[in-house]
C-alpha cells in the first residue's frame, strides 16, 4: 500500500506587503510583479506544493485577516512573505500576533540588475525590497517570531530548492500535528533513553502517543482474512528475493508474518494512527516479533520504532514526509558497531529485525527466516540487505532532557561494507560520520543523544534544520566543520537559551 501523498491539497500562502502611499499605479505594478515570481517558483518543479498569491497587504486589519485565515485554514501549511515595497512593520503586529503557521522571510526582488542608466524615483519607489524586508525583519525579530531566510533573486535556482526544502519541513509540521502514535505496549524495561513525556510531546509536536493493549493487535491478527494474506504473500513474492525455504518447509512462517502485517494494517487504518512501536518484551499471543511488516509499514510511509520507542517512530513518520517523492529512504536506525580501522573508520547500524527497504535503491532485499535469541518466540521472518551508499544522509535522534526535547543530527555518508556481511541475517548500513568517527561519537555521548534513530537518505540537514525551526525545539548539529570542544560549549549555550525561553 503506496503512502499517500503528503502534499495532495496543501499550498504555502504568499503574502506581498506593501501600503497605500504609492498610489493606485504602483499597487497594480505590485500585483503584476508579485504574480510573475510566484509563477516562477511553482514552474521552477522544486516545491512540492503550490505557492499561492494572495491580495496585495496594504494595512493592519487585512494583515490580521490574513494571518486569521491562513492558521485556521487546513490547506495552509504555510507563509512566503514578501515586502515588494516598504510596508510599515507596526502594521504588521497584530497580524503576527495571529500567526500559528510556519513563515519563510523571502528576500527578493522583481528585477535582477539596477538599471544604471535609467533608473528614477519612480522605479526607486517601486523597487524597494531591499529596504521593505529589513522594515519586516526588524518586527519578526523584535516579536521573536521564528521563521527561515531566504536571500536571493526568485529566478535562482537555489531560491526555488530552499523553498521547496522548507515547504518539506512544513509538511513535516503538518504531519506531527495530525500525527496519532499507537503503542503496542510499553518502553523496554530499564531503558532510559526510550521513556520520554507523551503530554509534552503533544504540546511541542502535536503528536498523540496512546498505548493500546498488544492482545488488541493479536485479535486484528486473528481477523485477517486468508485473501489478504495471500495478496500480501504474491506482493512479497514480486518484490524480493524470497528464500526457497519459505516458499516450501517455512511456508507457515511466511505466512504467520503476512498475517501479523496485515493485522498491524487493519489496527492503523483502523485507529487512525499513521506512527507505531512495538517491544519485543511485550507480543502477548503473537508468534513472531513483527520483522518485514515492520519493515514494509515504513516503506509506506508510516512511522515505526521498537522497544517501546515512540519518540523514533515520530521521527521516522516525519523524515517519511519531508522526504516523499524523493530517491532513498527513511528508517528507523540504530549504532551497533565500530570499525576502528585507522582510515577506515566508520559505524554500522542495524536493529533486530526493522530497517526500511527503501534504504536500498539499488537492488532487491532477500526475504529470509532466521532464530532470534530475544522475543522468545517463533523465528521472524524479516527483509535483509545493506543500504545503498549515498552521500548527504543524516541520522536523528530525539531525547527527553528533562524539561525540553533535543534533537541531535549528524551529517553521515553511506558506504559499502568492507566486507560480505553474508552471516549477518539482518538488514544494516554502514556510514562514515562526519566530520570523523571520534568527534561524532564523542559529541552524540556529550549531547545525550539516543541509540535509536531515523536516518533519512532522501532529505539532508536543511530539512531538518527547518523544521526544528518550526517546532521550536533544540536542534545540535554534528557535521564537517564540527569540533568535540565548540560543539561542548553550543550545548552550554544551547542549555542556557532554552531555559530561559519562556517558549519552552
Amino acid at each position: 500500500m503506496a503512502m499517500t501523498d503528503p502534499f495532495q491539497g496543501k499550498e504555502l500562502w504568499f503574502a506581498v506587503g506593501s501600503q497605500d502611499l504609492y498610489g493606485e499605479d504602483t499597487l497594480r505594478q505590485v500585483a503584476v510583479q508579485a504574480a510573475d515570481i510566484a509563477q516562477t517558483l511553482n514552474d521552477s518543479g522544486k516545491i512540492p506544493v503550490r505557492l499561492v498569491l494572495k491580495p496585495t497587504l496594504k494595512d493592519s486589519d487585512s494583515i490580521r485577516n490574513f494571518m486569521v485565515d491562513a492558521s485556521s485554514d487546513p490547506a495552509c501549511i504555510g507563509i512566503v512573505a514578501w515586502m515588494h515595497t516598504f510596508s510599515p512593520a507596526k502594521m504588521w503586529i497584530r497580524g503576527l500576533e495571529q500567526l500559528r503557521k510556519p513563515l519563510l522571510q523571502l528576500n527578493t526582488q522583481h528585477h535582477v540588475e539596477i538599471p544604471w542608466e535609467t533608473i528614477d524615483m519612480d522605479f526607486m519607489n517601486l523597487n524597494q525590497s531591499a529596504h521593505g524586508d529589513r522594515e519586516f525583519g526588524y518586527i519578526l525579530t523584535r516579536l521573536g517570531i521564528p521563521r527561515k531566510i531566504v536571500v536571493g533573486h526568485y529566478t535562482d535556482p537555489e531560491v526555488a530548492e530552499r523553498i521547496g526544502t522548507w515547504a518539506r519541513a512544513c509538511a513535516g509540521w503538518d504531519a506531527a500535528n495530525s500525527m496519532k502514535v499507537c503503542r503496542w505496549g510499553d518502553n523496554m524495561r530499564d531503558v532510559a533513553v526510550t521513556e520520554g513525556d507523551k503530554t509534552e510531546a503533544e504540546r511541542v509536536f502535536g503528536v498523540s502517543v496512546n498505548t493500546w493493549p498488544v492482545n488488541e493487535l493479536v485479535a486484528h491478527v486473528e481477523a485477517v482474512k486468508d485473501d489478504q494474506v495471500k495478496d500480501l504473500i504474491e506482493d512479497y513474492k514480486r518484490s524480493y528475493d524470497v528464500a526457497p525455504e519459505l516458499l516450501d518447509s517455512r511456508y507457515d512462517s511466511l505466512v504467520v508474518a503476512a498475517r501479523e502485517e496485515a493485522g498491524m494494517r487493519n489496527m492503523l487504518q483502523e485507529v487512525g494512527a499513521t506512527a507505531a512501536v512495538d517491544n519485543f518484551q511485550d507480543l502477548g499471543a503473537l508468534h513472531q516479533l513483527p520483522g518485514v511488516g515492520a519493515q514494509r509499514l515504513m516503506a509506506d510511509g508510516y512511522g515505526f520504532s521498537a522497544e517501546g520507542d515512540w519518540k523514533t517512530s515520530v521521527l521516522v513518520r516525519i523524515g517519511n514526509v519531508m522526504g516523499y517523492g524523493l530517491k532513498g529512504g527513511c528508517s528507523l536506525m540504530e549504532d551497533y558497531s565500530y570499525n576502528f580501522v585507522p582510515g577506515q573508520e566508520e559505524i554500522m547500524g542495524a536493529h533486530m529485525l526493522e530497517v526500511s527497504p527503501t534504504l536500498l535503491t539499488e537492488g532487491r532485499p532477500r526475504l529470509e527466516i532466521h532464530p532470534l535469541s530475544i522475543g522468545d518466540r517463533e523465528d521472524p521472518v524479516r527483509l535483509v540487505f545493506t543500504a545503498t551508499p549515498c552521500k548527504d544522509a543524516v541520522v536523528v535522534s530525539m531525547s527527553d532532557v528533562r524539561e525540553r526535547f533535543r534533537l541531535v543530527m549528524n551529517v553521515v555518508d553511506v558506504v559499502e561494507p568492507g566486507g560480505s556481511l553474508s552471516k549477518l541475517p539482518v538488514a544494516r548500513a554502514i556510514w562514515k560520520p562526519r566530520p570523523s568517527l571520534k568527534v561524532s561519537a564523542e559529541c552524540w555521548l556529550r549531547a545525550g543523544a539516543a541509540h535509536h534513530t531515523c536516518m533519512t537518505t532522501t532529505v539532508g540537514r536543511e530539512a531538518w534544520e527547518d523544521f526544528a525551526c518550526i517546532a521550536g525545539v533544540e536542534l545540535a548539529s554534528i557535521d564537517e566543520d564540527t569540533t568535540a570542544e565548540r560543539f561542548g560549549k553550543d550545548l552550554e549555550l544551547s542549555e542556557m537559551v532554552h531555559r530561559l525561553d519562556n517558549r519552552q
